[in-house]
C-alpha cells in the first residue's frame, strides 16, 4: 500500500505570508549565521504530525477532523512577536508567536488529538505551543553564530500582522524534494460559522 507524508495544519493567508517575507528579508540582510529559510508559501501552523500514512486511510483522517471541529466556530488568530528553540544562545529554529484566540484553538487541537489517537495515531510528547517556524539553523554553525542570530533576534522589532480568520483545517501532504518540500491540501474540515450578532 502506497504511503504519504502527513499532517494536520491550518494554512496562512496571502497578506501574512507577506509579512513574514519581509520579515526574513530584514533578517537574512543582518545575520551571517548558515540558515535554511523556509519558504513563507510553506509557512504553515501545524496542529499534529502523522507521518507516512497509507493511503487508503485518508477518508478516515478526514472523517476524524470532521468530527473534531464540530462545534468550534471561526478563530481569530494574529502572528506576532519573533522567538527562537530552544534559547537565544543555542539557536537552532526561528519561530513566530500566534496570539489571539490561542486558548481555542489548543481546545480544538486537543479535540483532533483525541479524535486521531482513537485511530491509533500517538499524542504529542509536548505541549502544544503554536508557532510558525521561520528557519533552522544549520548543523555547521558554530555557537558563536547561534548565539549572535539569538542576539539579533531578540533586538528585532517585528510589528504583528493584521489578524486573520481561520475557517477551516486541513489534512496536508508533505512531499519532500532537493529543491525543499512541496504541500498539497488533501482534505478539509470547516469550522462552523458564527452566529450573526443581534444588531440594536
Amino acid at each position: 500500500m502506497e504511503q504519504v507524508r502527513c499532517f494536520i495544519a491550518i494554512e496562512l493567508p496571502d497578506g501574512v505570508k507577506r509579512g513574514l517575507r519581509e520579515l526574513q528579508s530584514r533578517l537574512k540582510a543582518d545575520s551571517q549565521a548558515p540558515v535554511k529559510w523556509v519558504d513563507p508559501d510553506n509557512i504553515h501552523l501545524t496542529l499534529k504530525f502523522l507521518g507516512n500514512v497509507a493511503t487508503d486511510r485518508m477518508d478516515e483522517i478526514t472523517a476524524a477532523l470532521t468530527q473534531a471541529v464540530q462545534g468550534t466556530t471561526y478563530l481569530s488568530l494574529e502572528v506576532k512577536e519573533l522567538g527562537v528553540f530552544p534559547n537565544p544562545r543555542r539557536v537552532q529554529i526561528v519561530w513566530v508567536g500566534v496570539s489571539g484566540e490561542v486558548e481555542k484553538l489548543a481546545r480544538l487541537q486537543q479535540r483532533i488529538e483525541s479524535g486521531l489517537r482513537m485511530l491509533g495515531f500517538p499524542p504529542e510528547g509536548r505541549r502544544f505551543t503554536p508557532h510558525l517556524t521561520l528557519a533552522r539553523l544549520r548543523d555547521r554553525a558554530t555557537p558563536e553564530e547561534r548565539a549572535r542570530l539569538g542576539q539579533l533576534i531578540a533586538d528585532t522589532e517585528f510589528e504583528a500582522a493584521p489578524s486573520f480568520i481561520v475557517d477551516s483545517v486541513n489534512l496536508m501532504k508533505s512531499q519532500l524534494t532537493p529543491e525543499g518540500p512541496i504541500y498539497t491540501r488533501l482534505s478539509s474540515a470547516a469550522l462552523d460559522k458564527p452566529l450573526p450578532t443581534a444588531k440594536a
